[in-house]
């Protein structure tokens, strides 16, 4: 059982510093399983211990981690110099210093994006050495054709001469306007230029996996649910694009169709 001291486990998890925790310690507003802890410099067991500060529960792991629905509009950065940053998305209670989009999506694009502070994850997952897969829903201005399956599976050259890696890409049944396709990659405005290399054109760009994690769909734009760490680890466990369910893409689908 890894024991760590109360206000180093809080200060880890949270903005309080040290010296704020050891006073609210005192105060009596610090509850560790249910009982008021005064001390804080108390041993716990960092694995089991339920933490509680002024009334909110602490988050039992180092790092925090958001699954966030972007809407369209919002800028993939902290900064706000190219326009409103998807981080004034995040609800005060979840907002954290140090927290970041881990990848990005186009302003005008929607979906799943990560946010975190847990920059060695970040890293994990952006590198090429992961091969973390990202599944989008896109909506095409011509219908799609059979052929982008094989052109996009041998790696397609774009407009400027750079190749893509290989892509897997299928219509969504029922509905010859809108295309799913897996990218191992993240080229700027990629989805749209790997398109416009089969002269077709998209209009609207939704990302509803990253890796294993999966948006769901009750999930509205602009919304978003804190995950816990065993949860992210389904990173690395994405679902198998072939057989990737029609039934979970049904509500997105309606949605890129009337929009």
């Amino acid at each position: 059982m890894p024991q760590i001291r109360l206000d180093k486990y809080i200060s880890e998890r949270s903005d309080y510093t040290r010296s704020q925790i050891k006073t609210l310690a005192q105060k009596g507003k610090i509850v560790v399983n249910g009982e008021i802890v005064k001390k804080s410099d108390t041993k716990i067991d960092s694995d089991t211990a339920a933490v509680e500060i002024c009334g909110t529960a602490v988050s039992a792991s180092k790092f925090r981690y958001i699954l966030l629905n972007k809407p369209d509009g919002y800028v993939s950065s902290t900064e706000e110099n190219d326009g409103i940053s998807v981080m004034t998305l995040i609800p005060p209670e979840l907002n954290k210093k140090g927290l970041f989009p881990a990848g990005r999506l186009d302003k005008d694009s929607l979906g799943a994006l990560l946010i975190t502070d847990d920059g060695n994850l970040a890293h994990r997952m952006l590198s090429p050495k992961s091969h973390v897969p990202k599944i989008y829903l896109v909506k095409l201005d011509r219908s799609f054709e059979s052929k982008y399956v094989d052109i996009f599976a041998k790696g397609i050259v774009l407009s400027n001469g750079e190749k893509c890696l290989p892509a897997k890409v299928k219509a969504v049944e029922n509905c010859d306007k809108l295309a799913l396709i897996e990218l191992h990659e993240g080229k700027y405005h990629q989805v749209k230029r790997m398109f416009a290399a089969v002269e077709n054109h998209v209009e609207k760009l939704m990302r509803i996996t990253v890796g294993g994690l999966i948006l769901p769909e009750n999930l509205r734009f602009g919304e978003c649910i804190e995950l816990l760490h065993k949860d992210v680890e389904n990173l690395f466990n994405p679902p198998d694009f072939e057989h990737f369910s029609p039934d979970f893409i049904s509500y997105f689908s309606a949605f890129m169709l009337n929009n």
